[in-house]
Parts: C-alpha cells; sequence; structure tokens
C-alpha cells in the first residue's frame, strides 16, 4: 500500500485531516488571543485602578502587605517588622516610558486575568487526542491549574513583590546614592517576580503527570529531594532580588508543593496498584 494511500486511510479513521486539525488550532489561538486582548483592553482603559492602584500598590507604604507587618509587629512586639518607610521614587527617563509601560503592564493583567480561559482552550484542542483513561486521570486540570496559578500569582504580588521592593529601596552603598528608579525596571521586576511565582507553584501539577506517565515515582522524588532542594534554592536566587529573605520566602511554598507532590505520587501509585489487583494483573 502505497504512503499516501494510507495517510488517507487513517485520517478518514480518525475523522479528521492534518488540515482540519491546523484549522481547529487556528480557532483556539484566535480565540485565546482575542481574551488576552478583550482583558487587556479593559485594564488599558482602567488605568487609574489597574496602574495607580494595582500596579504600584506594593511602592506605596499603605498598600496592605505593610499594613499587616506593622500590625503584627504591635502584636508581637516586634518593631523590625514594620515597614515604614519606602525610600525611593520612580521616573520615567524615556518619552515613551509611561505610555509603553502603560500598555506592558496592562498585557501582564490581560494574561493573568485570561489564564483559566487560554488554558481551557489549550485543554479543549489537547484532550480530544488522549484516551478515556487519560481524560479521567487530568479530570478538573483546568480548575486546579487555574487554582494554583492564580494562588502563585497573589503569593508573588502580596508577599514576595512587597518585600523585594522594601529591601531594594532601603539598599544603599552610600547615604549620598538616592534610589530613583525607572518605570520600567519597576514594572518589569513586579512582572517577573509575580508571573515566576505563579509558574513555579504548578510543580504538583507537573509531578502528577510525569507520575501518571510513569517517569517519576514516590520513592525516586525522596532519593533526589536534597537535589531537589539545591535545585529550588537555585531558581528561588535567579528570580527573586539577591536578598536572603525573599530567596527563602519563594523557597519555602515551593519545598512545601514538592512536598505534595511526593504524596500527590503516593496516592497514584497506590491507586495504580489496587488497579492492577482488581484486573489481575
Amino acid at each position: 500500500m502505497a504512503l499516501d494511500q494510507y495517510n488517507e486511510e487513517e485520517e478518514e479513521e480518525n475523522g479528521m485531516s492534518f488540515l482540519d486539525h491546523l484549522e481547529q488550532l487556528r480557532w483556539h489561538l484566535l480565540r485565546s488571543i482575542s481574551a488576552i486582548l478583550v482583558f487587556m483592553v479593559l485594564a488599558f482603559l482602567s488605568k487609574s485602578f489597574v496602574f495607580g492602584q494595582v500596579i504600584l500598590g506594593p511602592s506605596k507604604i499603605d498598600f496592605i502587605t505593610y499594613r499587616v507587618l506593622c500590625q503584627l509587629s504591635d502584636f508581637f512586639s516586634l518593631p523590625a517588622l514594620c515597614i515604614e518607610q519606602l525610600p525611593f521614587i520612580i521616573q520615567s527617563r524615556q518619552m515613551t516610558g509611561q505610555f509603553s509601560m502603560h500598555i506592558t503592564s496592562s498585557l501582564v493583567v490581560g494574561l493573568i486575568a485570561s489564564f483559566p480561559y487560554v488554558f481551557w482552550e489549550v485543554w479543549r484542542f489537547i484532550s480530544p487526542g488522549l484516551y478515556d483513561k487519560e481524560k479521567n486521570a487530568a479530570r478538573g486540570a483546568v480548575f486546579f491549574v487555574s487554582l494554583l496559578f492564580f494562588m502563585g500569582a497573589s503569593f508573588g504580588y502580596f508577599i514576595l513583590s512587597p518585600l523585594s521592593i522594601n529591601f531594594l529601596s532601603n539598599y544603599q552603598l552610600d547615604p549620598s546614592i538616592a534610589n530613583e528608579f525607572d518605570i520600567t525596571s519597576y514594572v518589569s521586576t513586579l512582572s517577573m517576580l509575580v508571573l515566576a511565582s505563579a509558574v513555579m507553584f504548578q510543580l504538583p501539577i507537573v509531578i502528577y503527570f510525569l507520575t501518571q506517565a510513569g517517569l517519576v515515582s514516590s520513592l525516586m522524588l525522596k532519593t533526589y529531594r536534597r537535589h531537589a532542594i539545591v535545585v529550588i534554592l537555585v531558581l528561588s536566587a535567579l528570580i527573586t532580588p539577591p536578598d536572603v529573605i525573599s530567596q527563602i520566602l519563594i523557597a519555602m511554598p515551593i519545598l512545601v508543593l514538592y512536598e505534595a507532590g511526593i504524596i500527590i505520587a503516593k496516592r497514584l501509585e497506590k491507586k495504580r496498584r489496587e488497579d492492577e489487583l482488581e484486573n489481575g494483573f
């Protein structure tokens, strides 16, 4: 049988040709991009709130994280916890600086806000190619991936970013050197911390699918726990400012999620053994 005849028969059995799959992918991408653009435009039009309150929030001393720390300072009688000043100013040193950062920050907000829908579109494209067993194993993937994404983004925004900004704004080589940050540097740093935290919080999902595929096991995760700790600390150092507190803050929840991944792997292995016993293997 000729190769082209075989491909035609295979496409007929699958019900869709290669071009049909490309067309389907195109529409999924168009809908995803449209969702991002919609939220981006909404964020762009809500400049006073999105930029003034959300983006610049961690740069202001009345930000919720700083207020909570001051309350904890009074409760535990630890004055060092209270952050009473942020000795820096934000400037725009380029003519297009404020406008370009308005667009960039709106795009970041659009990406974060539309993430559940975008991931749902990706999942709709992938899921038809999975077996029923794989679909059942991945049930609730959109919900859990979105939940961990927003948990990570919230951690990066409310915990990691304020403490990093506080450290960097108070760090001085000499009192005569004033901290005057460019708006581009501020927005880039904030976006990196939030998005990096959101991505790193996907660790349990990654472990879940790798365990389902048989690529990792709970024993392997335990055996290489020390190596994983080193890798997590290195990644934490790369995505956070060069202060130990920020590195520990991002590393701690990732280590907890790694341990949660071990528990998930154990449960999957137990369920797999039970299924094998039921099926007589």
